[in-house]
């Protein structure tokens, strides 16, 4: 229930399976919770800000992980909200314990307001001894008892950093930005259409809809020199985590 984040590896066109089984394998259980933190805080809000380009991410709030979830280090006049997800959140099912895991992403008000709001339950609920199993089944519950709220309109976020690790199934993801929608026909934006730049996955469960756009650029203003992505097909199924 982790926002499909493997569907998007999937449809810019990484290796999946030969590698899930290995980390699968590697993580089977949360490691000691220093090694999911980082202990340099000046490092983790660099780290966090590099999500988005430096005119929006200096006037951005940003949160770090500490022991028992996200805590504010810095305050924000922007709206914005930058974090570091960890792989409970932000990685394939089989990254979920990896402690390597570091992926910078910073986040619209709209988004901190409704998106931001399951990366903090996620958190919560995993660092309390949470499974992928009862994480899955608790943010399900939560969003059908709208104890977490739809996608705000206009919720969006920028994944534009180079030096974020998205785990071994997915080690470096290429600059994109993500918009949000609850319940959205990918239709609607011509998405996943031959010549079409934009890539949806719909997961009925979490009535959520992701947009992801490649922005071919990272945050610094550097160029993407990583191989062409491969374009999803007009049928792209989300691969999830299992609920």
């Amino acid at each position: 229930m982790r926002f499909m984040m493997i569907a998007l590896f999937v449809v810019l066109g990484w290796a999946y399976e030969a590698m899930a089984q290995d980390a699968a394998t590697a993580y089977p259980k949360m490691a000691p919770i220093d090694q999911y933190l980082m202990a340099d805080q000046n490092a983790e809000i660099v780290l966090a800000r590099s999500a988005a380009p430096e005119s929006i991410s200096r006037d951005a709030e940003v949160q770090v992980l500490r022991r028992h979830g996200f805590e504010t280090a810095a305050q924000g006049k922007n709206g914005f909200v930058c974090i570091v997800g960890r792989g409970w959140s932000s990685a394939a099912d089989a990254d979920f314990w990896n402690p390597k895991v570091r992926v910078p992403i910073c986040m619209n008000a709209a988004a901190a307001r409704t998106y931001l709001l399951r990366i903090t339950k996620i958190t919560n609920l995993t660092l309390a001894g949470g499974t992928l199993a009862q994480v899955n089944e608790a943010i399900a519950a939560a969003i059908e008892k709208k104890e977490l709220p739809p996608m705000e309109p206009g919720a969006m976020c920028y994944m534009m950093g180079k030096q974020g690790y998205g785990g071994d199934i997915a080690p470096h993801w290429p600059p994109h930005l993500m918009f949000f929608y609850s319940d959205t026909d990918p239709a609607i934006w011509g998405a996943n259409l031959p010549g079409s730049p934009v890539i949806a996955v719909s997961d009925p469960l979490e009535h959520l809809t992701q947009f992801v756009i490649p922005t071919q650029r990272w945050s610094d203003g550097t160029e993407d020199l990583s191989p062409p992505h491969v374009h999803p097909s007009s049928s792209v199924e989300p691969v999830r985590n299992q609920p």
